[in-house]
């Protein structure tokens, strides 16, 4: 996709903490390390500090990166102006913040310490002296309550009456006079600071986003995870339970497949329903499981006589996945839904034809998801909810085995027990490629669906170290 069209599918407004955190592990995921881009971040920063002319500068730093970021402006300020940074000893400091106090230890900046708030106050000489003041106290992952030293660095800077200068943004409370954001603003009135970032890294899912995933608290009980109900089956009968068995794998800790189909399988609570394939008589034993289930994943294996049924479900789920046999019209639409169709399935639910280049399917896409979120599968897939867009490409041709599909859409059933419907499929289509991709280098091209849903814990549950 040529940049120009790429640019079109990033994020505008303001970003997140946790939505920046994963843009840049995936930056980090293309090679573009954290010192680079704190490298590229503190010296925008000094740029924004060299427009005021300053014979003497101070620069407040915390101990993680955004501490790195001004120590690094701290370096390029050197030469032009008389240069001080305060810096929080205490505590364990980010590694990369680490190295750039050390390069600062061999650069003509003096360097002031601080451990308590008397520590600070021995240097409000420096604070009235200061023609601007640098604010790298603390960055994106900020939160609560401000601490001591750190809430005398802000007294003092507030009091002094000179220009602050706020890297990526302010510290709480603190009186910004300009705030630099790197890649994407973090609050409205920053200007946005090109760091290198590459665009994909934000378009494309990666690695990064898995750390949108929450941490299982250590006091977490059964059902923690989430309860996943499976309706389909009938006249395709493994359908629902790869959809269940994925959505085991995928973090749901209890998981029902209610089908007329049966297969003995342990970790699977079977829901009998009597006949050949779901009908209208079978609602009463299914609304039961809807009212209780905290995401529904609907349609796998469900051929086309049951519609009706599909409908009556959607009415009444908080959450639903609906795949293969579901996507028909009328579109069945819960209260928060993703559609897993591939592109004969999306032109179904459309009635359109589906463009052939990535720009033009991605607009399409987006168009579509009026309704919820559309993930619509192929070499390249693309997730929409009707504003916001992201791609992945992971995956191999050894996945056009029957079934992988049905694997996705259990997949994104347990996501969506804890993450928002737009998140739950983004990382549901990267994590089911990678999963496919590793059983194949196993399998081949003689790799199954079930081969694919043992290797999503370790796509979705290992975290990988970036740098």
């Amino acid at each position: 996709m040529k940049s120009e069209d790429l640019r079109e599918f990033c994020e505008g407004g303001v970003v997140g903490a946790s939505r920046m955190r994963a843009i840049e592990e995936n930056a980090m995921a293309f090679g573009l390390s954290s010192s680079r881009m704190m490298e590229s971040a503190g010296r925008a920063l000094a740029g924004a500090v060299l427009a005021y002319r300053p014979d003497n500068v101070l620069i407040l730093c915390g101990k993680g990166k955004n501490g790195g970021d001004g120590m690094v402006a701290a370096r390029y300020l050197r030469s032009v102006a008389e240069v001080h940074v305060i810096y929080l000893e205490s505590g364990e400091m980010a590694p990369e913040t680490a190295a750039e106090l050390l390069l600062l230890r061999h650069s003509a900046v003096t360097l002031h310490p601080i451990r308590c708030t008397p520590d600070v106050l021995a240097l409000r000489r420096l604070f009235e002296r200061a023609d601007i003041i640098v604010d790298a106290l603390l960055g994106t992952g900020a939160g609560g309550t401000l601490r001591e030293p750190l809430g005398a660095c802000v007294e003092l800077a507030n009091g002094s009456g000179v220009p602050i200068v706020a890297a990526d943004l302010p510290t709480p409370g603190i009186r910004a006079t300009r705030i630099c954001s790197f890649h994407r603003p973090k609050q409205e009135g920053a200007e946005i600071v090109d760091i290198g970032i590459p665009l994909e890294a934000e378009c494309y899912v990666g690695p990064g986003d898995l750390t949108l995933l929450p941490e299982r608290a250590s006091s977490a009980h059964k059902g923690a995870g989430g309860e996943v109900l499976v309706v389909g089956g009938g006249p395709y009968q493994g359908a629902p339970y790869l959809a269940a068995l994925a959505a085991l794998r995928g973090g749901a800790d209890i998981v029902r497949v209610a089908s007329p189909a049966f297969i003995p399988m342990p970790d699977l609570i079977y829901e009998r329903l009597e006949g050949t394939h779901i009908t209208e008589d079978h609602l009463e034993t299914i609304m039961r499981l809807v009212d209780r289930a905290d995401v529904v994943v609907c349609g796998m294996g469900l051929g086309t006589e049951s519609h009706a049924v599909v409908q009556v479900i959607a009415e009444n789920a908080a959450r639903a996945v609906f795949d293969a046999d579901a996507l028909r019209h009328p579109l069945p639409v819960a209260d928060e839904t993703i559609y897993t169709p591939h592109a004969g399935e999306f032109a179904r639910m459309t009635g359109g034809d589906i463009p052939g280049d990535l720009a033009s399917r991605a607009r399409t896409v987006r168009s579509a998801a009026a309704n919820g979120t559309i993930l619509l599968k192929g070499a390249v897939d693309i997730i929409s909810d009707g504003t916001r867009v992201r791609f992945n490409r992971t995956g191999t041709p050894a996945m056009t085995v029957g079934g992988t599909g049905d694997v996705l859409a259990g997949l994104a059933g347990a996501l969506f027990c804890t993450l928002p419907a737009f998140e739950a499929a983004s990382l549901a289509a990267y994590v089911n490629g990678r999963a496919g991709t590793a059983a194949a280098g196993h399998r081949g091209n003689g790799m199954l669906a079930t081969d694919l849903v043992e290797y999503i814990p370790g796509e979705l549950f290992v975290r990988k170290n970036y740098g």
